[in-house]
């Protein structure tokens, strides 16, 4: 049980995805993203309130660019929600917490 984000990369990425039952919200950021900075405390907070009934991560799109490609990251922050390995939600840019949370809810058993 994670009550931190879980940083991802292209080492543990899929393997994530596919191995996890819970819904998984991968918020896509980088150092010199501002408004990633807002996110960030709001990402950290959905890790302890969601922990055991989903999974928190964070790509630095710097350091996975392959990986934003893959999901057609345009704009960051973009936080993706994945459930079962599938993309299942997606919302772009800085969003209150209720947003995050009503898009979690919708993903949690």
């Amino acid at each position: 049980m994670n009550s931190k984000p879980v940083t991802l990369g292209e080492s543990n990425f899929e393997q994530t995805l596919q191995e996890t039952e819970q819904p998984v919200l991968v918020d896509f950021w980088a150092p010199w993203c501002g408004p990633c900075h807002m996110v960030g405390p709001v990402v950290e907070s959905l890790a302890a309130e969601y922990a055991g009934r989903a999974v928190v991560g964070k790509v630095n799109v710097d350091e996975a660019p392959s990986i934003a490609a893959r999901y057609q990251i345009m704009s960051i922050p973009s936080l993706l929600v994945f459930k079962g390995g599938e993309l299942v939600d997606r919302v772009v840019g800085a969003v209150p917490k209720e947003h995050l949370a009503e898009m979690l809810d919708r993903h949690v058993g």
